[in-house]
């Protein structure tokens, strides 16, 4: 696959398992990617493996998950992300 390297600032760009890594590669380009990316994205795994894995997903950006919600045509609540920022406290003032 070819995606912008950036994204994976931290990772051997080389040494990434796109199978395996699924759901780390997906949310990496949901939150981080160009439009180039993105399709990229969609041709290698398909809508319905990028649903799968982003409603799993533990954390997405605010915008993000607005984007993924409104394209994927699921409510926010239903994604893991949101129901665990919802049940961890925040500190005051936040």
């Amino acid at each position: 696959m070819n995606l912008s390297k950036v994204i994976f600032w931290d990772t051997d760009y080389d040494s990434i398992d796109w199978d395996k890594k699924a759901r780390y590669v997906i949310a990496r380009v949901m939150m981080y990617g160009t439009i180039d990316d993105w399709n990229a994205i969609k041709a290698y795994y398909g809508r319905e493996i990028i649903e799968k894995e982003m409603l799993q997903e533990r954390y997405l950006d605010n915008k993000t998950l607005s984007f993924l919600s409104l394209i994927l045509n699921i409510p926010k609540e239903e994604f893991r992300c949101y129901k665990m920022a919802q049940s961890s406290p925040k500190h005051w003032g936040s």
